[in-house]
């Protein structure tokens, strides 16, 4: 479409550092698709929200295309953008507004988790997968198939590789943590372990983590502990974002968000429990 705008959507974190990455992420897109005009704004903690993100990119008219830069569905991807785009639409009837698909667990998202599962395995002293545990790390959600979504990559690394155990654990939100899966396979005799981050970019939460595997080296010092870089800037990513925007945009009938329709969307709304955030500027850590 010649009059379009792409709108990414990234998280947003605590620590400056995760939105510039977000922000470089989307320069080197238009690097990759010159020809397309492609901005970028956040769900929490950032500067540019999805209030005004969708508002700057309403103003050039024509087309908007809502790409949510996030991994599993959850509350955001599936109550709160929705809402912000209907919003939207009564604001700015002249555009037509249309929701892609977040990334989700796919065999490019395995790709790049078995590239980075070989990278930090080669760092231990016996890069031998026959003896080394695997720990899936996510962020963790109160939507169990947001969850189940980090169990089904755990599941497909485990078929797909010579490791005796693939384990998942979630910094947040839900359980298992990290240092009880940590304790489960010390007691199952791995003499290795990878903790392989489910993350797409860095932020507090990678930071966390960095500490967290550093204090389990100190309490299990007979453990050799890899830790695994995040998803970021690999090519399979931007390559998944022009899929789903393909498949939103190629449609011959109207596309649909990817939650209209939904009873659950639908209840929240009836009874006010949208989902909202109302800072525009950064939040201090607590």
């Amino acid at each position: 479409m010649q009059n379009q705008t792409i709108l990414l959507i990234g998280h947003g974190s605590r620590e400056p550092s995760g939105n510039q990455e977000i922000v470089a992420f989307a320069e080197q897109w238009r690097a990759r698709q010159p020809q397309w005009r492609i901005e970028v704004c956040f769900i929490e903690f950032a500067e540019i929200l999805i209030e005004e993100g969708l508002d700057r990119a309403a103003a050039h008219g024509g087309q908007v295309v809502v790409v949510p830069l996030i991994l599993n569905a959850a509350g955001h991807v599936k109550m709160e953008i929705p809402e912000h785009i209907e919003h939207a639409r009564l604001r700015h009837p002249q555009v037509a507004f249309v929701y892609c698909r977040h990334l989700g667990a796919s065999q490019d998202i395995l790709a790049i988790l078995k590239r980075n599962l070989r990278k930090a395995l080669h760092t231990l002293d016996m890069p031998d997968p026959r003896n080394t545990g695997v720990i899936l790390l996510g962020r963790g959600a109160s939507d169990r198939v947001a969850n189940g979504e980090v169990a089904k990559m755990a599941r497909w690394l485990y078929e797909e590789g010579e490791h005796p155990m693939v384990d998942i654990a979630f910094t947040g939100i839900t359980h298992p943590r990290l240092e009880a899966i940590v304790q489960r396979q010390h007691t199952l005799d791995m003499r290795q372990i990878v903790v392989l981050p489910y993350y797409l970019f860095t932020g507090t939460l990678i930071e966390r983590i960095h500490r967290q595997v550093a204090r389990l080296q100190r309490q299990y010092p007979q453990i050799y502990f890899g830790l695994a870089d995040y998803l970021g800037f690999e090519a399979e990513i931007f390559a998944m974002l022009e899929s789903r925007i393909t498949e939103a945009t190629d449609r011959l009938a109207p596309a649909m968000m990817e939650c209209d329709g939904c009873k659950y969307r639908e209840f929240a709304a009836d009874h006010g429990d949208g989902h909202h955030h109302h800072a525009h500027a950064p939040q201090a850590s607590a």
